[in-house]
């Protein structure tokens, strides 16, 4: 992404002007060999050569090198003022020293002293760095190639200082340990307790801290090349000494965490009140002082308190010296207060105060007030900036997920964990500070994306460890979904008393209960948590936990969608209906206990399942449906696909890409036209040589029951784009095999001629009409195939739709009120515009229009046949092409009274429904005077017949030709007019075929 950036920036900066720069890019952006891979070689005179593509002063780099190599550039060591720290006070210094050393790289090789120099100061009792962002480099293997810096390195890497470095933070991080436990203790950290003990807390950051640091870094496996023998055997020995474990370090790295956030917040509200409480103190100890001049004054009475006039004077002073303590010069504040304090302690002694418990008891409430505001006025903010400092936890950002796995478990053994990973968080979040700081230096415009950028990596790793509380929770829901559907029977509205013990079923309940109180505990867990800022994002962990919850119902509801719906194609029966029953009952369970247990986990369950399911089916239909696009739409231009809720993508198990084209193209194998017959009364599928039953509307009915109203409205949708590809097939056939061949279309030529008027009747129709056929007979089996597949994409359409129909109308009846009377309402307003164009219609940009149709078709009220499915040019002898075809595949077939037209031998299959409707639907493309034209040649077909209908042969043939086009006429079924169950009705389009037939007869 930044390199295309920077070619195109540099492209658009070339155009303006008259020089480029193009190749000095190619040069730098050229490969350099290098590859990150585990075990992948360095190549030769690798990174230096590649910085010497860009030339910089010699003079400057030597200068650069000389600044970092001498001073604390960044002024790290204040806040680490311990000897032993001092290798992490100029960690980042060191990182920046390591990269600039390859822009001089003779230092590297022959200047002994500079590096000799270099190691003692920057890498004494360290050898494995973080260079930027969790990038670690182990100078062993860096610096191997170079050989002054390999020989300065050799004291550091001595095994005898690897063993005591080891053992030293060994000690130090058991030490710290037990203290931060201390600390951590309830009611241990209180204000008084941290104001008197800052520089004792802040050492324990700090050991905390480097302890980490070291060893996060030295036993990082990221760090250790396992071919190299020498680093691997420093590696054991590190493990061996430091006696390292990973949990333990981790729980260190908890604790850490949470002392440190405990103690910064805080150190923050005693800032945000130190004022406020210094004037209090003030006040209250002016007061009292004031009281005690009252009773030396003999004014107030108190128990054996003589008046003392100079005593009284000396209060009073003291009172007004208090009073006169000024908050903004904290230094002189400081040093009067000490000298007050003192002098108190003094006038007690002097003048014998101590025998009157009560003026001694104003003496010690005010020397206490006193002391307060010392404790307060030494409250500064640069304890923060210190806990900041020792907290970075930038070298980490990669290495943190190394402990993802023992994250995970702690909070599956222990959800209220997180609370302390909350602080773990925070305390990582501190590694944006390093990326911003110069950009915000800078006032780059880049702040805000880099923000936004790094903030987004560390929610997403967040969620990432939280993950393991929804997947905990459906492990637990999955065992509830395996008991309500399989153990526990549901209890009948009436009940027989002797009976009741067998309901009751006490077992199976009490593990339900006691499941989902393990979920509900891991509900309270993540939200212990509250809301939180990581970066510049706001963290709420209810919708963490719902999003959490989201992406594990995604990934197991799409799992089980994936592996329900695989078939075998020669399997006989067909495994369709098993499979959509038993993955029917699985999303029920699902549903059920997924319902069942939203009280406990507060959460919506039901409105979560409905957007979860068909997000999950309507990304798989997108994808099915790129198959047939040009431009496919990809993961991140889908509006369906998220990044917090991924749907998975499996490997296609066959020539579909999802299950929804698996479930598509099972329903159109098991309904091959080829080998069975669809008998339209009954709404029924008979294999043709066996005649038993295939399948039926049933099949609609359970993959509306199994996938809902979005999986049979995705099987729709998908069957449209299927429609348009085979009639988009259709007309590049019809282009091959008719318009480039000269003699079908001479022959079609002097069929026009003969059949011309078309209100005639054609002398010697029989004659002419085969003698077509027969010249044309070779293209008709690949005319045939095509049309039937359009008809029996169609006839399924027009299934899915009446059982949409039928289930909005009885799940949602006043939304399928509502939708019909709409749709009936604009129907209107278009077509009184048509006849009266001053009446409103739709602008082009008003989506209204394209909104309702969505709507319509969710509830199945449209017809498939009436839909347009592709733009079409004129094509010559394109209606008597199809009135050839049509009277060609009549002798296939045969009339039957109780089931209409029928195929006359199966060995040479014609289902006339798929045929009929393929037909409408193909005619409907095109403009309607081209229908007009194919009936008219029907009709004048049949009064020629029946002009010739002299012989019984003749009229044998007459009874299929009336048989066949009375078939096409059918009186819509009153049924599907109420919106009932029904037969699909067929469109009244070809009756007057019929009326032409009574004609001719």
């Amino acid at each position: 992404m930044e390199i295309s950036y920077l070619i195109s920036a540099t492209l658009s900066a070339a155009r303006s002007s008259a020089d480029s720069n193009m190749d000095d890019i190619c040069k730098l952006l050229r490969s350099t060999g290098y590859s990150c891979q585990p075990g992948a070689k360095r190549p030769p005179s690798y990174p230096e050569s590649y910085f010497q593509r860009v030339p910089i002063n010699e003079s400057f780099i030597s200068m650069v090198i000389g600044r970092l190599r001498s001073d604390d550039i960044y002024n790290q060591v204040s806040a680490y003022p311990l000897p032993e720290h001092r290798s992490t006070a100029l960690a980042n210094q060191a990182a920046m020293l390591y990269v600039i050393l390859y822009f001089e790289p003779s230092i590297l090789h022959t200047h002994q002293a500079k590096m000799r120099e270099i190691v003692d100061k920057y890498f004494p009792d360290n050898w494995v760095i973080s260079i930027y962002m969790g990038i670690t480099v182990n100078l062993a293997d860096a610096w191997e190639p170079y050989k002054a810096a390999k020989t300065a390195l050799n004291n550091t890497l001595d095994l005898s200082n690897v063993r005591e470095q080891a053992s030293r933070y060994a000690t130090v991080s058991e030490r710290v340990h037990t203290q931060v436990q201390q600390f951590l203790k309830e009611g241990y950290l209180r204000e008084e307790m941290i104001l008197d003990n800052i520089p004792k807390l802040l050492n324990c950051l700090r050991d905390c801290n480097v302890a980490i640091r070291w060893l996060m870094l030295h036993t990082a496996d990221s760090a250790c090349d396992p071919n190299n023998k020498r680093l691997r055997q420093i590696k054991d020995q590190i493990l061996t000494d430091s006696r390292y474990n990973p949990k333990i370090l981790f729980h260190l790295l908890l604790d850490t965490a949470q002392f440190e956030f405990i103690l910064k917040e805080m150190f923050k509200q005693m800032l945000s009140e130190k004022q406020a409480k210094w004037e209090h103190y003030k006040k209250e100890g002016s007061e009292r002082m004031t009281e005690l001049a009252d009773v030396f004054s003999g004014v107030k009475p108190l128990t054996r308190v003589e008046k003392n006039e100079n005593l009284q004077a000396w209060f009073r002073e003291i009172s007004k010296q208090i009073l006169s303590l000024n908050y903004d010069d904290s230094t002189a504040a400081g040093r009067k207060t000490v000298q007050l304090i003192q002098a108190l302690e003094e006038v007690q002694e002097f003048h014998q105060l101590e025998s009157n418990l009560q003026v001694c008891q104003f003496l010690a409430d005010t020397r206490k007030f006193l002391h307060q505001m010392i404790r307060t006025i030494n409250i500064k903010e640069e304890v923060l900036i210190t806990m900041q400092i020792v907290g970075d936890l930038s070298f980490a950002w990669q290495l943190i997920d190394s402990f993802t796995s023992i994250m995970q478990e702690s909070i599956r053994v222990n959800p209220s964990m997180v609370t302390k990973l909350r602080a773990t968080f925070l305390k990582l979040a501190s590694a944006l500070d390093l990326p911003l700081l110069r950009i915000n230096q800078a006032n780059s415009p880049d702040l805000l994306s880099v923000s936004q950028y790094y903030s987004g990596e560390l929610v997403s790793y967040v969620r990432k460890v939280l993950q393991i509380i929804p997947e905990s929770m459906f492990t637990s829901l999955l065992k509830i979904i395996k008991l309500q559907t399989h153990d526990i029977i549901e209890v009948p509205t009436r009940l027989d008393k002797d009976k009741l013990r067998d309901y009751a079923q006490l077992g199976p309940r009490y593990e339900v209960a006691k499941l989902t109180h393990a979920i509900s505990i891991f509900t309270e867990g993540i939200l212990m948590m509250k809301t939180t800022l990581v970066g510049i994002i706001k963290v709420d962990p209810k919708q963490l936990l719902e999003d959490g919850i989201r992406k594990e119902l995604v990934k197991r509801v799409a799992f089980a969608l994936h592996k329900g719906l695989i078939f075998n194609p020669r399997a006989k029966p067909s495994e369709l209906m098993p499979k959509l029953k038993e993955l029917g009952a699985t999303m029920d369970g699902f549903h059920r206990s997924f319902e069942y247990i939203q009280d406990y986990v507060n959460i919506y369950a039901l409105k979560i399942w409905q957007e979860e399911v068909s997000r999950i089916i309507n990304y798989n239909v997108e994808q099915e449906c790129n198959n047939f696009l040009r431009t496919k739409i990809q993961d991140w231009q889908s509006m369906y696909q998220s990044t917090h809720i991924p749907i998975p993508k499996f490997t296609p198990v066959d020539e579909s890409v999802t299950f929804i084209g698996r479930l598509c193209r099972e329903i159109l194998r098991i309904t091959d036209p080829k080998m069975t017959c669809h008998i339209d009364q009954l709404n029924t599928w008979y294999d043709m040589k066996t005649h038993q039953e295939v399948t039926s509307s049933r099949l609609f009915s359970e993959i509306q029951t199994t996938l809902g109203t979005f999986g049979l409205n995705g099987l729709d949708r998908l069957l449209c784009f299927m429609i348009v590809k085979e009639l988009q097939n259709f007309l590049s056939m019809f282009q091959k095999i008719i318009l480039r061949d000269r003699t079908v279309q001479d022959t079609l030529k002097t069929l026009m001629n003969a059949v011309s008027p078309l209100k005639s009747i054609v002398a010697n129709s029989n004659k002419i009409y085969f003698s077509a056929i027969a010249k044309t007979q070779k293209i008709w089996t690949a005319y045939l195939e095509a049309i039937m597949k359009v008809g029996q994409m169609q006839i399924l359409r027009q299934q899915i739709a009446n059982e949409l129909n039928y289930s909005c109308r009885f799940d949602s009846k006043h939304l399928a009120a509502a939708l019909e009377n709409l749709n009936k309402a604009l129907l209107a307003d278009i077509e009184a515009h048509y006849q009266d164009p001053s009446l409103p219609y739709p602008k082009e940009d008003n989506t209204l229009l394209y909104e309702i149709t969505a709507y319509l078709e969710a509830a199945g009220i449209h017809n498939p046949l009436n839909k347009i499915y592709i733009t079409t040019k004129r094509l010559p002898y394109f209606p008597i092409v199809n009135f050839l075809f049509l009277i060609a595949q009549l002798p296939k077939l045969q009339y039957n009274k109780n089931l209409g037209m029928v195929c006359r031998k199966p060995a040479d299959p014609v289902d006339w429904p798929p045929l009929v409707l393929g037909l409408l639907t193909l005619l409907k493309q095109f403009h309607a005077r081209y229908t007009e034209q194919f009936l008219a040649l029907i009709g004048q077909f049949i009064r020629s017949t029946v002009e010739q209908c002299t012989s019984l042969s003749v009229f044998t043939t007459w009874r299929t030709l009336t048989g066949a086009h009375c078939s096409l006429w059918q009186p819509e079924d009153p049924r599907n007019a109420c919106g009932r169950r029904g037969r699909p009705s067929v469109p009244g389009g070809l009756r007057s075929v019929h009326k032409a037939a009574q004609e001719g007869c």
